[in-house]
């Protein structure tokens, strides 16, 4: 039975605390994100001749790192067999194989790994490992202050939390990879696969662009 996440859209305040902690515990330097919050709005505001407006408009967070999928695409296409699961059921980067070509950076429908600037290496949420054997939670489910994430076996989690579902938008369809992820969704979210909202904060959810904003700064 392999470890996941569940994340409750509906509490979810887009705060951000679980990603400073990932990244405080991690050491990892600004723009290297492990875990992300996307931002997805959408929606329109009609107002009519007599001066009354109705409006369709949502807003909702999407908290989310590393799904620690049944089927990671990231290990099916490692050429160096770096990307592995270990005994507890998590996907690692094994450093003493890793070449950082760079594959499991595109096949990740999650963008989960990333290609480390001073390795050279990849790398990625590893579901704070060293905490989970010590019998503590990833750093992200104590920090949020909403307790919006849970962690734990799967199947225990979407038994706890029967109407969860494995994806809503913008995620891709859960298929591709079959994601260790149960999602409390709020009444705003909209299911995968739809196109009425967008990602609003590229920048900051994409590495390589936060990473060139914040040397454009410099």
């Amino acid at each position: 039975m392999g470890l996941g996440f569940y994340f409750d859209n509906a509490r979810c305040t887009g705060c951000r605390t679980c990603v400073m902690a990932c990244m405080d515990f991690h050491a990892l330097e600004a723009g290297h994100l492990y875990r992300r919050v996307i931002d997805c709005e959408g929606g329109e505001t009609a107002c009519g001749a007599d001066g009354t407006c109705t409006t369709d408009a949502f807003a909702y967070h999407v908290s989310l790192a590393c799904n620690h999928c049944d089927q990671p695409a990231c290990m099916e296409v490692c050429p160096t067999g770096a990307m592995h699961k270990d005994g507890l059921g998590l996907v690692q980067v094994d450093h003493m194989r890793c070449t950082g070509c760079g594959y499991c950076t595109i096949a990740c429908p999650y963008h989960a790994p990333s290609i480390d600037p001073a390795l050279h290496q990849s790398s990625k949420c590893d579901g704070c490992t060293s905490r989970v054997e010590a019998g503590k939670n990833p750093i992200c489910v104590d920090a949020c202050p909403l307790r919006a994430l849970e962690f734990g076996p799967i199947d225990d989690l979407r038994a706890a939390h029967p109407d969860a579902l494995d994806g809503i938008a913008p995620l891709p369809d859960p298929s591709q990879t079959t994601p260790s992820l149960a999602i409390n969704a709020s009444a705003a979210a909209k299911p995968v696969g739809d196109a009425t909202g967008s990602v609003t904060n590229e920048p900051e959810v994409t590495y390589v662009e936060a990473r060139e904003i914040t040397m454009a700064m410099k």
